[in-house]
């Protein structure tokens, strides 16, 4: 029988109440099917990996795109979905809320807003307008009484502002304007994340990893609560993808086409 909505948001919250789980990101149905059946108790969107799939750069897509994935993705399995909402398809608080409030009915458990620009000369948003969308964010779930998890991300470290200080100022004050739960994308070291953990707690903390570095263990003694890997999986499955199709095309031979997943295994999981 299928989960109910209602169930997946209740077994995503309880998810973010101890331990450490990771949160992988599928890219499409197809790779979102697969991780469900690996055992993996949650999944999150990758705003990149999904622009890949239909010929886009990241953060490129549309709001009535991300809106369209989303819905497919909620729909393909019986595990929460985390959405990866970008900034919120807006600037102005007002149109945030007006966007997550479409967002969370595309049925998913969870969701993140972001405080870059894009503008390279102003990477980040203004810390009190960066806060005013996160408590714009949060009441645009608490008025659809959807119990979506919000997120609270600070992308400092991605956009060349890696002042820790700052990263971790941010992230408190996006946690007392709603944010259940704070991420700092590109945060590495032992120091930094502890740091992380211990300046928001005792709400979570979401951890990228997007190559080898900290194992799950090593992370959960760290305090992190949620892994994910962005989109690395993505990429992964592009890295394969790209080394074949180059090889035909330069070389007119086709060894690498014998390095893909066998279809018969395939078919047998989407069967």
């Amino acid at each position: 029988m299928p989960i109910s909505l209602a169930d997946k948001r209740v077994t995503f919250r309880r998810l973010h109440e101890a331990g450490c789980f990771v949160l992988p990101n599928p890219f499409d149905v197809g790779s979102a099917k697969a991780l469900a059946k690996m055992g993996f108790k949650a999944l999150a969107s990758t705003s990149a990996g999904f622009a890949w799939t239909i010929g886009k750069a990241d953060n490129h897509v549309t709001l009535d795109e991300v809106c369209a994935h989303l819905t497919a993705l909620c729909a393909a399995v019986d595990l929460p979905v985390n959405a990866d909402f970008e900034g919120g398809f807006a600037i102005e608080p007002e149109k945030v809320a007006a966007h997550v409030a479409r967002g969370v009915k595309t049925g998913v458990a969870g969701l993140s807003i972001e405080d870059s620009t894009g503008d390279a000369a102003r990477p980040l948003y203004d810390r009190a307008h960066a806060i005013e969308r996160i408590k714009a964010a949060r009441a645009a779930i608490d008025a659809d009484n959807s119990e979506v998890l919000l997120t609270g991300r600070c992308e400092g470290f991605l956009v060349g502002q890696t002042d820790l200080n700052m990263v971790i100022d941010r992230l408190c004050a996006y946690s007392d304007a709603g944010a259940e739960c704070l991420y700092a994308p590109g945060i590495k070291t032992g120091e930094q994340i502890s740091a992380v953990v211990k300046a928001v707690a005792p709400k979570p903390v979401n951890l990228l990893i997007g190559a080898s570095g900290l194992s799950v263990a090593q992370a959960a003694d760290l305090g992190v609560r949620r892994i994910s890997v962005g989109g690395s999986l993505a990429r992964t499955a592009w890295a394969g993808f790209m080394r074949a199709a180059r090889e035909i095309a330069e070389q007119g031979t086709f060894t690498e086409l014998g390095k893909g997943y066998p279809g018969g295994e395939l078919n047998k999981m989407f069967g």
